[in-house]
């Protein structure tokens, strides 16, 4: 395929459109709700109207996910929420000047409208299951621009310049990881993309795999490009099925066409891109344990150095980088590094996908420039707690910390958030309300912690289980000051002495209710009744 007959692919889908579109959300979550059956009344309703400018389409995730199905209606911008099957004949009817029974959305809500939506800019609009939608929205161009008109190092300074970090939670800088890997020394490298996301109330890996696939594996091929590697695996966790079902599909759809496999674009480039399934285990999202997985062995982490970029796959030198991380670089390409660079703040730049969940109005998948405030996301966005005021914002899953509703105008960007004892970790976000007791937020995350522990350490093994001890104590009322002295101190070894990146966090939780929310432990120290507890 040459750059002529990608854009001919994409003329003929734009050519082929009705002028009314009907776009039906069929990820995960919607489909939960019934959206597959809302597709199928909406195609039925449309082909009843006898109308040759209606078309349905299932498309990917469009955000409001804790008020799906829903269904966007172009051109006219019409959103519906929480549509069921009876409500299609009334919305195609509505076209026709009839009025819808589906309550309406407002697009102009500000969930919506304060987003930069960069990663997720084709969710909602294209067809995830058909690879001539992407290219219609421009997909592959990039990998075309950078095996033609780039070299390897070019496509680096790239990455570099636009000050990428990556997503996944430590924001190690991606172009100074590409350019590790491409100058270490090995019989071939590797490729792997971490979509192995495992954090309570985290989403946003499996949203964009379901919405965008193709995004996700043309950046992947730019990577490969750029460290010389010629194999590629996304290590995806089984718990999400339509993901990996809609990857299958766009590999193979990607192959046929002839934008992944050999002889990429007649560039000479060779690209080969395999599904590994996890099995749940959390701990292998430590990329080193990742890697382990994805050679058959047991998921385990080893200590570091040497690091991946160095010695990973069966000792050869390669790329890790999540999801998002991927999903950035063709956008990148495409728009040029300081287009990327002017977004954000100045340390941490262009956006930032979270899931927002918990006590919260308006519930599902945000992007935001880095730099908005938690208060902008959670009561501007969010809408705010339905009853009673935010106690506090969970970030970066059991990895992360809680901070508390005064500290709600930090800046969202890696510095600030690690500032007042949490992290930005992959993009989880749990809004808390005042009804909800810290010390059992601290209980359930330890918890979690504990049964992912791998066990290889003894610090994790035997941290997480003596820490949940501890806090048991404290909630059934029989701890003593010098007990929580004890937990303070435990958290702190653990983290110092922890192998991997797992047990090194997650004291986190504790600590950073400690901090913040330390009265109500001591209420508990100076009761002896035991008292009724609700998880999280």
């Amino acid at each position: 395929m040459d750059l002529s007959e990608l854009i001919e692919i994409a003329e003929h889908e734009r050519a082929s459109r009705r002028s009314i579109r009907i776009r039906c959300c069929t990820a995960l979550g919607c489909q939960s709700a019934g959206a597959l059956s809302l597709k199928q009344r909406l195609e039925e309703a449309a082909t009843e109207v006898e109308r040759q400018d209606i078309e349905v389409i299932g498309v990917g995730c469009m955000g409001l996910c804790g008020n799906g199905p829903l269904v966007m209606v172009d051109p006219d911008g019409v959103l519906y929420e929480h549509v069921r099957a009876a409500d299609a004949p009334s919305i195609v009817a509505a076209l026709d000047g009839g009025e819808a029974t589906a309550p309406l959305g407002d697009p102009q809500h500000p969930f919506f409208t304060g987003q930069k939506r960069i990663v997720l800019e084709h969710s909602g609009i294209i067809d995830p299951e058909r690879i001539e939608s992407y290219i219609a929205a421009g997909g592959y161009q990039a990998l075309y621009h950078v095996l033609h008109e780039m070299t390897p190092a070019d496509v680096i300074d790239v990455i570099t310049r636009s000050g990428l970090r990556g997503r996944g939670g430590a924001g190690y800088p991606t172009g100074l990881k590409w350019a590790t890997v491409a100058k270490s020394h090995g019989n071939r490298k590797f490729v792997v993309c971490n979509a192995d996301e495992g954090d309570p109330g985290a989403f946003m890996d499996r949203s964009i795999i379901e919405s965008d696939p193709h995004k996700v594996l043309e950046g992947m091929a730019i990577a490969a490009y750029a460290v010389g590697a010629d194999q590629g695996y996304v290590y995806v966790r089984a718990e999400y099925p339509l993901a990996i079902q809609r990857l299958q599909k766009a590999i193979a759809q990607a192959r046929r066409l002839g934008v992944l496999g050999a002889q990429i674009f007649d560039a000479g480039f060779t690209f080969r891109v395999d599904i590994r399934v996890g099995a749940g285990a959390f701990v292998c999202g430590e990329e080193t344990a990742l890697m382990a997985s994805i050679e058959g062995r047991r998921g385990q982490p080893r200590p570091r150095p040497p690091y991946p970029a160095e010695s990973g796959l069966w000792g050869q030198p390669t790329l890790i980088n999540n999801v998002e991380t991927y999903a950035n670089i063709a956008p990148i390409i495409r728009h040029g590094a300081e287009w990327f660079a002017s977004i954000g703040t100045e340390t941490s730049k262009g956006t930032k996908v979270f899931a927002l969940t918990g006590k919260i109005r308006h519930t599902g998948l945000i992007e935001v420039p880095m730099g908005a405030t938690l208060r902008q996301i959670v009561e501007e966005m969010g809408g705010g707690v339905p009853d009673g005021h935010v106690k506090a914002v969970q970030t970066g899953g059991p990895s992360g910390g809680c901070i508390p509703a005064t500290l709600l105008d930090t800046p969202v960007d890696y510095e600030s958030v690690q500032r007042v004892g949490s992290i930005m970790g992959s993009g989880g976000m749990v809004v808390m309300d005042d009804a909800t007791h810290m010390v059992d937020v601290a209980h359930f995350y330890m918890e979690f912690c504990k049964d992912e522990s791998c066990g290889k350490c003894i610090p994790c093994r035997a941290g997480t289980a003596q820490m949940l001890h501890m806090l048991d104590v404290i909630r059934a009322g029989q701890a003593t000051p010098a007990d929580l002295e004890q937990l303070e101190q435990l958290c702190l070894m653990v983290k110092e002495t922890s192998l991997c990146g797992l047990g090194q966090s997650a004291p986190n939780p504790v600590l950073s209710t400690l901090k913040y929310f330390r009265a109500e432990y001591e209420a508990l120290l100076n009761h002896n009744a035991d008292r009724a507890t609700t998880e999280p």
